[in-house]
């Protein structure tokens, strides 16, 4: 069984730890050179503040809102995105966790009674928050890829689903499954999205019905099986080695308009 932890509004979290006047309150985290908004409380996004939209054109909500506006501070969003991978090293061992990015991580769960799980799970949530400061969403299911599908649906109403989804059964992937629209499943991009929309699939639940020869013609070979029997339930991607270091890092910068020589 896997549980994938992601941080709620990372960057706005990280600031909040340091400065616990802006909790409750609606504040927003810039790029760069303060070019675009990257990160939001739930306060923001119930203003209206758009996520990766440009700081001069949100300037106006922000200012007529109050929004609180910070830099990015990618050494305290460093820190504190370690501190959370630690915490869960330390509760569950090192070899059951594998960060995924700055703010989310997969967790292979040790053996438990179903009945077990949401008791598990919000400890691991409460644990966390009660560590680091930084509050969390957990998913939990029998593949990585619907782990991702129910995290992603605890996330859409927070105080609702306590911040933790389940999918055990067969009856509640299904209805998780048909909610989910196929543009924010994990695994499908902009361009395989436009193209099973176009072939009239428009939720999860739709692409996994399809077989598995159809998965293979059209969505990239064995990478199309795998998602499909996912979303059945049968695990095809399993944890990768913790100790698995990085090829290569870069930092990039981008030119304002195009450049042809």
């Amino acid at each position: 069984m896997y549980a994938l932890v992601d941080c709620n509004n990372f960057y706005a979290s990280c600031e909040r730890v340091f400065q616990p006047q802006f909790v409750g309150k609606p504040i927003a985290i810039l790029s760069n050179n303060d070019g675009c908004v990257i990160s939001r409380s739930n306060e923001a996004k119930k203003l209206g503040v758009e996520m990766a939209g440009p700081y001069f054109m949100a300037k106006p909500l922000i200012e007529k809102y109050n929004v609180a506006v910070f830099s990015s501070n990618y050494n305290l969003y460093g820190d504190l995105s370690w501190r959370v991978m630690e915490s869960l090293r330390m509760l569950l061992g090192i070899s059951r966790v594998e960060v995924y990015s700055v703010d989310e991580a997969f967790v292979d769960l040790p053996e438990m009674h179903d009945q077990e799980i949401p008791g598990y799970a919000l400890f691991i949530r409460h644990t966390i928050e009660q560590w680091t400061g930084i509050s969390v969403s957990v998913g939990v299911a029998p593949t990585k890829t619907l782990a991702k599908a129910a995290n992603y649906l605890a996330k859409q109403d927070k105080r609702a689903s306590n911040c933790i989804k389940i999918l055990l059964s067969p009856e509640q992937q299904k209805e998780a499954l048909q909610s989910i629209r196929i543009n924010n499943l994990w695994g499908i991009g902009s361009a395989y999205a436009g193209k099973l929309i176009s072939m009239g699939i428009t939720s999860a639940w739709e692409l996994h019905n399809m077989p598995v020869q159809w998965a293979y013609k059209n969505l990239g070979g064995v990478t199309g099986v795998r998602l499909v029997k996912e979303l059945r339930g049968e695990s095809c991607i399993g944890m990768r080695d913790p100790l698995t270091t990085k090829k290569m890092i870069a930092t990039t910068r981008m030119f304002g308009s195009p450049v042809s020589d």
